[in-house]
């Protein structure tokens, strides 16, 4: 099973933000998104979700385009993290997490007990446990993103996609969030997340994918993508290599 961008385009307010975005994105790996801001990195985890559709090409899972799949199954495949988490509804902690199990036909005020596992597990995993009966509207942001993590999560989707996940985190928290999605990677789920934290993208990454203009200008390993001249080209500025430190894994893992 792959998820692919097939000449992906997306125009907003007669601006092209994607031009031409081919990707295959395969079970087991990690891959990040960068960019700078603008880049189009949100816009097309939209459309690998189904959430937006293109105005030129398609994404196809597993063989199935998205634009003919039911919602449902669409909801229940792929795990979708906006960069935003909004409280707009008194829910619990708990019954947010739950909402990740709608897909598989579960109902909050009585989970079954396949459902019920599933929520346990994520909360355990984003160690939310606590926020079960705590109203999200009276959380932190970083508490409400861990949450949202949980949530998708519980989903137990085929793809995961994961916009800016760690943004409001403590730097504890940060590697405890990456290390979920890189186990979400490990147990043969497709994971892709933006990130703008270049050393985590160093640390975690299988694959580090390179947006600049609506373009793809780079696609590989970390130590390729995280180069000092393609990040001056993409971000106008000189990065020292101190600064993005290679994790010992990334040089055993697969290109």
């Amino acid at each position: 099973m792959a998820l692919i961008a097939a000449s992906l385009a997306r125009r907003l307010g007669g601006h092209t933000v994607l031009d031409g975005i081919a990707l295959t994105l395969e079970p087991g790996r990690l891959c990040v998104v960068i960019g700078p801001n603008g880049a189009g990195k949100s816009t097309l985890l939209r459309l690998l979700a189904g959430i937006d559709r293109p105005d030129g090409g398609g994404v196809i899972l597993g063989g199935a385009a998205l634009e003919n799949m039911a919602p449902r199954e669409r909801a229940r495949r792929i795990a979708h993290l906006p960069q935003t988490i909004a409280a707009h509804w008194p829910l619990n902690g708990r019954d947010m997490v739950a909402l990740g199990r709608l897909p598989h036909g579960a109902r909050l005020e009585a989970p079954a007990a396949a459902d019920a596992m599933a929520i346990a597990t994520a909360m355990s995993r984003t160690d939310t446990a606590a926020f079960s009966d705590r109203r999200i509207d009276m959380l932190s942001a970083g508490e409400r993103a861990r949450l949202a993590l949980a949530r998708v999560l519980a989903t137990e989707a085929e793809v995961l996609l994961a916009d800016e996940p760690v943004a409001s985190l403590d730097p504890a928290q940060q590697l405890a969030a990456m290390d979920a999605l890189r186990a979400e990677a490990t147990r043969g789920a497709i994971v892709v997340v933006v990130l703008h934290d270049l050393a985590l993208v160093s640390r975690y990454a299988d694959r580090v994918v390179v947006l600049a203009g609506g373009r793809i200008v780079g696609d590989g390993r970390p130590s390729a993508a995280l180069a000092p001249d393609m990040l001056e080209r993409v971000y106008g500025a000189r990065f020292e290599m101190a600064l993005i430190p290679v994790a010992v894994s990334d040089r055993s893992r697969a290109g």
